[in-house]
């Protein structure tokens, strides 16, 4: 049984997207893996907050079928660099029941193992619904930071957050509160006030603007296209959110959802398809087909989003929140990379070596020498054509079932060709100054 210390994966369980059947062997393979990365390892494998995807990619390769021994190859070759959670101090964590004690260590990594064991105490008290509600939904000063954080590193929290509710695993969830817990805030003001504005918006019923058209804005802006430089450490920190602060939150404040009870359906799909679009489209001719580093985080979180819409102890509210503040997200990570154009003929005429079948796509990046970043595409992709297909045509919708196939060949040739498998920050020319550039073509 699972529980908030203990990994147990139930095979006969449905998760976003996976394969038909998964066997019972693959599933007690995973869970000890899972369970051996849960006890003896940090969630960042160093002091300078590289994230431990162990749980992501073990999670992501089962679903799409990998074999016990594929499996325990993919944990050892990126078991040897994680580094131990650390010494809990028993002391602290019964402190922090106190929410002044529970604020005065966040955004320190050091704590991470404490705020682990203290997440796995309320849960056992309370169940991990009402913990996570009560820790990021509770709509008080800290549950918006809490909430804030959950969507800081780059989206890594709420990706292992969703990969802990998709698989029914309470003790991913926990991983996911205490990883929160350890990053920064630094983001408030992009979710805060573009939430502040969007709801002035709302009461002057101004209507929401389709994705496609902000990412469209958001590149004809010049002040914030230009706002990221090539050497900012950090693109949305010291560039967007430093230099053009006001214009992101302009456009970030335009997409609402006015009615609560909307479509929400509707309304996350359009939010898979509009940040699958900018990924794959941001390319640069002639140089070889690549995906950015930064983008792809966008997508690979987009896969969980539908678990939360089927949350029962989620309220409407809240799924409403969630998916505003990722679609905000979306439109910061495109804006920080410097808008790249997106070109939607380098989908749909994408030639790649061969177009191989999702079956074959499926294994290959399950063999992949990897962290979990490319299963997790290709997964996200997949999912992508499974829960869009239905809208194919609408306004704010670009691809149909052709254009995900292809997609799933890129992303896998992509990642298999020789250098680096990621671009980072596409808009620059500097980004893709190492990569070679396409074989001209045969007349």
């Amino acid at each position: 049984m699972a529980t908030p210390s203990n990994i147990h994966l139930n095979p006969s369980h449905k998760s976003s997207f996976q394969l038909p059947s998964l066997s019972q062997e693959s599933a007690k393979t995973a869970s000890q893996l899972l369970q051996q990365n849960h006890d003896n390892h940090h969630i960042f494998f160093n002091s300078s907050g590289f994230h431990n995807h162990i749980a992501h990619h073990i999670l992501t390769i089962y679903a799409l079928g990998a074999s016990p021994s594929t499996l325990q190859k993919q944990y050892d070759a990126n078991a040897n660099y994680q580094r131990p959670p650390g010494k809990v101090e028993e002391k602290i964590v019964k402190e922090m029941k106190d929410p002044e004690v529970f604020r005065k260590y966040l955004g320190d990594e050091k704590y991470y193992n404490d705020y682990l064991v203290f997440f796995q105490g309320e849960m056992e008290e309370k169940g991990w619904e009402s913990v996570v509600n009560e820790v990021l939904f509770k709509g008080d000063e800290r549950g918006d930071d809490v909430l804030v954080r959950l969507f800081s590193g780059f989206l890594h929290p709420i990706i292992h957050l969703g990969f802990g509710i998709e698989f029914a695993q309470p003790g991913i969830i926990a991983e996911a509160l205490a990883q929160a817990a350890c990053h920064s805030n630094w983001i408030k003001p992009l979710y805060l006030d573009s939430e502040k504005a969007a709801k002035k918006s709302q009461k002057e019923a101004t209507p929401s603007k389709p994705i496609i058209d902000l990412l469209n804005e958001i590149r004809s802006d010049s002040k914030l296209t230009n706002s990221p430089h090539w050497d900012d450490s950090n693109k949305i920190r010291d560039g967007i959110l430093a230099r053009a602060p006001q214009e992101m939150i302009k456009y970030a404040s335009q997409y609402h959802i006015n009615d609560p009870s909307s479509d929400l359906v509707r309304e996350t799909a359009e939010m898979i398809e509009a940040c699958t679009y900018y990924t794959a489209g941001a390319q640069h001719p002639p140089k070889q087909t690549m995906f950015d580093f930064y983008f792809m985080h966008c997508v690979n979180s987009s896969i969980f989003f539908p678990a939360f819409l089927k949350q029962d102890w989620l309220s409407q509210e809240n799924k409403v929140r969630l998916l505003e503040w990722k679609v905000r997200t979306d439109l910061a990570m495109y804006a920080s990379r410097r808008s790249p154009k997106i070109l939607k003929e380098e989908i749909s005429g994408f030639k790649g070596k061969k177009e191989d079948s999702w079956e074959n796509i499926f294994e290959r990046v399950r063999e992949l020498p990897d962290d979990g970043h490319a299963s997790k595409l290709v997964r996200a992709v997949a999912h992508g054509k499974q829960y869009c297909q239905k809208f194919e045509g609408e306004k704010g919708f670009v691809f149909n079932g052709e254009s995900w196939d292809k997609l799933g060949n890129m992303v896998i040739e992509s990642v298999e060709a020789t250098g680096s498998n990621w671009v980072r920050s596409a808009g620059f020319d500097e980004a893709w100054v190492d990569y070679k550039d396409r074989p001209l073509a045969v007349l």
